[in-house]
């Protein structure tokens, strides 16, 4: 009888603890829209599947962007398992290429809490402004910040100094910052909210894809990364997907992006 209370014990310990685990993924899909064929969406799809959060950036501002993400969320539902979506506005800086954001999500897993929306208060200051969506996951909530940064040339340091300022705006949200910064996370303009407690996912680690692979070396730039408070959720895993395998040639890959996802997985404290 002990025996057997233990084991029901274990097991449901063991239960709990894969249901509390969240797996996010964020994803630079160069130009997301109209471009992107059924095929396409559905190898996308096979990508993020198996996570519970996705972040997608650089959604077309025009036509086909928010269809595209539309049709991304069908093609999942097709799958078994029951998602959701949400798109950003356009942007609204007006000095360069207007975009949108994506967030989609098993409703199984996760919950989204009240509207997502683009900080205004910086939006003078951020080209892109980023996009905040807060989810409610085993009654605990955490705000994902979908961010796109302006190009290297531009200096997109000018736009990430201002992100230290965000969890002051917000000290009721539990803040991760996601998605292509464009910029290293060893780049001093982070030291500000490493010292607020902030930790990145990536250390050193390429997310943008060549032109050519050189040496069997196909990444250029560590440009996409995620930033959590330590205290506020607990690490388990991390990784990027290298979808470029799948295809005959770089060429062919860098069809659907120039970029790699980027995963975590976490439990929130």
């Amino acid at each position: 009888m002990k025996n057997i209370t233990l084991y029901l014990y274990l097991l449901f310990f063991t239960s709990f603890q894969v249901f509390s685990q969240t797996k996010f993924i964020s994803w630079n899909i160069e130009n997301f829209g109209k471009s992107k064929s059924e095929t396409t969406l559905t190898s996308i799809a096979k990508t993020i599947q198996d996570y519970d959060i996705a972040a997608i950036q650089e959604v077309v501002a025009g036509y086909g962007g928010a269809q595209a993400v539309a049709k991304l969320a069908s093609i999942l539902n097709e799958k078994g398992t029951k998602w959701d979506y949400v798109i950003s506005n356009p942007t609204s800086g007006n000095s360069y290429k207007k975009e949108r954001y994506a967030f989609l999500w098993k409703t199984s897993k996760v919950k989204l809490k009240s509207d997502p929306w683009l900080e205004k208060k910086y939006h003078l200051e951020i080209d892109r402004e980023p996009y905040f969506a807060t989810f409610e996951i085993n009654k605990k909530t955490i705000t994902f910040v979908n961010f796109h940064a302006i190009t290297k040339s531009k200096q997109p340091e000018t736009e990430i100094k201002y992100f230290k300022f965000l969890p002051e705006e917000y000290p009721n949200l539990n803040l991760v910052f996601t998605g292509d910064f464009n910029c290293p996370e060893s780049h001093t303009v982070f030291n500000p909210l490493k010292k607020i407690g902030y930790a990145s996912v990536f250390q050193k680690q390429k997310t943008t894809l060549k032109q050519k692979c050189k040496a069997g070396n196909c990444l250029a730039s560590e440009f996409d990364n995620i930033f959590y408070k330590s205290n506020t959720l607990k690490y388990i895993n991390s990784g990027t997907v290298l979808f470029y395998t799948n295809y005959n040639s770089l060429q062919e890959a860098r069809k659907i992006s120039d970029h790699i996802p980027i995963w975590f997985e976490f439990s929130l404290n």
